[in-house]
């Protein structure tokens, strides 16, 4: 390998806090992530992730932003959503009642990464999350009809 070269990457973005930017940051990522198993996934989860942040922090409010940070190594994407703070909880996975429309986005992205972390304070959060990044496996196929796999030749003593 080169000195120079790495097989890991690293891409961010800081969006401005408006709604709109959840549509953008998930077509960001899944551009970024587009010859990965796991870029459907990611994006959803950046979309969660995103829109949290405006709902539930200052992040949403008048010049108010969020980061995001994909990191991509073999076998690993990690994504991290920071908001700007001044949330009154802490984000967490809740278990609403069948009739709410809110509340099971963190369970979610819970169930779609290998691990989820949540640091920071009243300052600003990040949430980061980690996801298995394998290939697609081909899956096998059969010989097509009217043809006959031939078994190997056994040798006799």
């Amino acid at each position: 390998m080169h000195e120079y070269m790495s097989t890991e990457r690293i891409w961010e973005l800081t969006c401005p806090g408006l709604p709109e930017e959840v549509s953008r940051l998930r077509r960001w990522t899944r551009d970024v992530l587009r010859d990965s198993a796991c870029a459907d996934d990611a994006a959803l989860i950046v979309s969660e992730l995103g829109s949290n942040a405006l709902v539930h922090s200052a992040s949403g409010g008048p010049n108010g932003s969020f980061h995001v940070s994909l990191h991509r190594s073999p076998g690993t994407v990690v994504l991290a959503v920071t908001d700007t703070g001044g949330g009154s909880t802490k984000p967490h996975v809740e278990t609403p009642d069948e009739e709410e429309t809110h509340g099971r986005g963190l369970g979610l992205v819970t169930a779609l990464a290998s691990r989820v972390c949540v640091s920071g304070d009243d300052y600003g959060r990040t949430v980061t999350v980690e996801m298995n990044d394998k290939a697609k496996e081909p899956e096998p196929q059969s010989p097509p009809a009217g043809h006959c796999t031939l078994p190997t030749q056994r040798r006799t003593p």
